[in-house]
């Protein structure tokens, strides 16, 4: 990696990384180089990222993947196992990671091109510190935003169970007291809030009462 000495343009991509929040990413580092490690591993503590595991092979990467997912995977090409494009489509397309890939130089383009549509982030080596920077600020940006969308997605699946489990609840009170859907509905909501508890729960304690 080059560049020892980081310009005032880099600091300033440091504070804005630093700034970004207080959700700090997980961070895979593939390298078979030690030399890599702390490298890849400085500039990420220079970002405020702390949670750095790191692997030496694809083998290893991808059986960690099969029980925890990392917010952002950086390959260090080749490996002691593969070239590492292999490895980087595969994390790129098979989950939420975004990956960075290290290449030679010599086969940054021919690479850059072969991943371009599996969404893979490639850099050159030896590395430009301000390519670098750019690149992580951008994979932290888009992990966030999937995150985002990721939460937003599980809301959404628990408010549409909740509705399930309340109307399912609805038909109950219709059928064993005779109520109106409205009255069945105000019902629920004057429980919630007489117990200080929610809808849902309210719900599944008629379910419990009825069902059977």
């Amino acid at each position: 990696m080059t560049g020892s000495h980081m310009s005032s343009t880099q600091r300033g991509e440091t504070a804005k990384i630093k700034q970004c929040g207080r959700y700090s990413e997980t961070v895979l580092i593939v390298t078979s180089s030690q030399k890599s490690v702390s490298l890849f591993s400085d500039e990420l503590a220079a970002a405020s990222i702390n949670e750095i595991t790191v692997f030496a092979t694809a083998g290893e990467t991808k059986r960690a993947l099969l029980e925890k997912d990392f917010d952002i995977i950086i390959i260090d090409a080749p490996l002691a196992d593969e070239t590492g494009e292999s490895l980087a489509r595969y994390t790129a397309s098979s989950g939420i990671s975004q990956v960075i890939l290290a290449v030679g130089s010599e086969h940054y383009d021919a690479v850059a091109s072969d991943c371009q549509d599996d969404g893979v982030l490639v850099i050159s080596k030896p590395v430009d510190i301000n390519f670098f920077w750019y690149t992580l600020s951008f994979a932290k940006s888009i992990s966030r935003k999937f995150k985002r969308i990721q939460n937003e997605n599980v809301k959404l699946k628990q408010k549409i169970e909740d509705i399930r489990v309340i109307d399912r609840a609805k038909c109950l009170l219709i059928s064993y007291l005779k109520l109106s859907e409205q009255e069945a509905h105000r019902f629920i909501e004057k429980q919630a809030m007489d117990l200080r508890s929610t809808k849902r729960t309210i719900a599944e304690e008629i379910l419990k009462t009825y069902a059977n």
